[in-house]
């Protein structure tokens, strides 16, 4: 069907001439989709709120050749403004976005689109710290793209743990004899966190020590650029350790 309509989360936006836009969406059924929104930078556009970056849409779109047109927009989660008006908020949500962005064309499924708008929505409720919630959205995103990392036993060699080292490149936590010289030790504080963060366990989460987190925060940001091939360059603005807790 040349039209059709879906939920998206926006991305990102380009400038296209003088008064359009090209909005890159992870959609619920249709995985990434690019299209341009026609005069939506004009002040008199019906739509152009609802598609500025971290906003979750009903948009009905029209199938073009090498771009679809957005021809609708209703929202359905005006997450933008309480995000950008904290900067925590804001740079993790940065992060987010970027790296759906970076997901193959297969691995954007339902389930991705669900965990990115949970994700979304409690960075705007200011639920957790920000980062924690980066964090656990960047654990579980890899998981679905079939890169769970692994956090009891040797990542390698199946060896039953607990153990104490990191290895982005082997695939998370990996015992001794499997460790390449000067491998990061991980303390068993950190890796229950890394656990919580997976699971979604947050309790313990918003409990664990500032070391913990802002070690977990950093595995976790070396493991997600490792397998993404490229870096998540929005990570390099997101504070080491969360400073924003739960309200």
């Amino acid at each position: 069907m040349p039209t059709y309509r879906d939920e998206v989360v926006v991305l990102r936006t380009h400038k296209l001439g003088e008064a359009d836009r090209i909005v890159t969406m992870l959609s619920r059924r249709h995985g990434k989709v690019r299209a341009v929104a026609k005069g939506v930078r004009r002040t008199s556009s019906r739509f152009g709120a609802r598609l500025e970056p971290f906003m979750v849409a009903d948009v009905q779109l029209y199938e073009g050749r090498s771009l679809d047109i957005v021809q609708q927009a209703e929202s359905l989660g005006s997450y933008g403004a309480d995000i950008v008006a904290h900067y925590d908020r804001y740079t993790s949500a940065h992060a987010m976005v970027e790296a759906a962005d970076r997901l193959n064309e297969a691995e954007a499924t339902p389930q991705q689109y669900l965990l990115l708008v949970g994700g979304l929505r409690a960075l705007s409720r200011g639920e957790h710290a920000a980062r924690s919630v980066l964090d656990s959205y960047l654990l579980r995103a890899m998981a679905l793209s079939g890169w769970a990392p692994g956090l009891g036993e040797c990542a390698r060699c199946g060896r039953t743990g607990p153990h104490d080292t990191f290895v982005a490149q082997q695939g998370g936590i990996v015992c001794r004899d499997c460790a390449p010289v000067g491998a990061a030790r991980v303390d068993a504080a950190t890796v229950s966190l890394l656990q919580s963060l997976m699971a979604g366990e947050w309790e313990a989460v918003d409990a664990a020590a500032p070391g913990s987190t802002a070690a977990a925060s950093g595995l976790i940001a070396a493991y997600a650029q490792w397998h993404l091939e490229r870096g998540i360059r929005s990570l390099s603005h997101v504070s080491a350790a969360p400073s924003e807790g739960p309200r």
